[in-house]
């Protein structure tokens, strides 16, 4: 049988450079990227206030991790929960028919069961013995041993 081998720690991401993962590359890349942008359009106080607003924001989104999952998966599970407040998953409403305490009990009656047959410890082993050999061995109450029986009776008749 083949061997394969199970990858483990699939929800640790990959580190590219030193301890930052590519996730993380990618979203302070973006974020120079619109700093460089916001030199070219912006005067210098309004770009430097921009760039330490916009490095601040990259940062806290590649880096910050609340309960251990990603800044960006807890805006997101933080917006869906703030948009519908009210879902419910679990609804533990009563009704009125679990409450009321004269509700009718039926009882109903099992007809006796019956016992199956016992089986003998000789019967058990010539069983196992009869499974054990794959049907090899058919046992003394076995069709073979009858027929032999019947021939013999026969030949004795005869």
């Amino acid at each position: 049988m083949q061997q394969f081998t199970v990858p483990q720690f699939i929800d640790v991401e990959d580190k590219i450079f030193g301890p930052i993962t590519s996730r993380q590359f990618v979203i302070m890349l973006t974020s120079f990227v619109i700093i460089g942008a916001c030199y070219k359009l912006f005067d210098f106080s309004l770009f430097l206030t921009m760039a330490i607003v916009i490095f601040f924001m990259g940062g806290v989104v590649a880096f910050l991790k609340i309960n251990g999952m990603p800044f960006h998966f807890f805006v997101l599970n933080f917006l869906q929960t703030s948009k519908r407040p009210f879902l419910r998953v679990w609804n533990n409403a009563t009704g009125q028919e679990t409450l009321s305490p004269e509700k009718e009990i039926k009882i109903v009656e099992e007809a006796p069961k019956t016992q199956s047959k016992m089986w003998s410890s000789s019967r058990l082993t010539e069983l196992s013995l009869i499974v054990d050999t794959q049907g090899a061995y058919r046992g003394e109450n076995g069709p073979q041993n009858k027929m032999s029986k019947i021939k013999s009776e026969l030949d004795i008749k005869i």
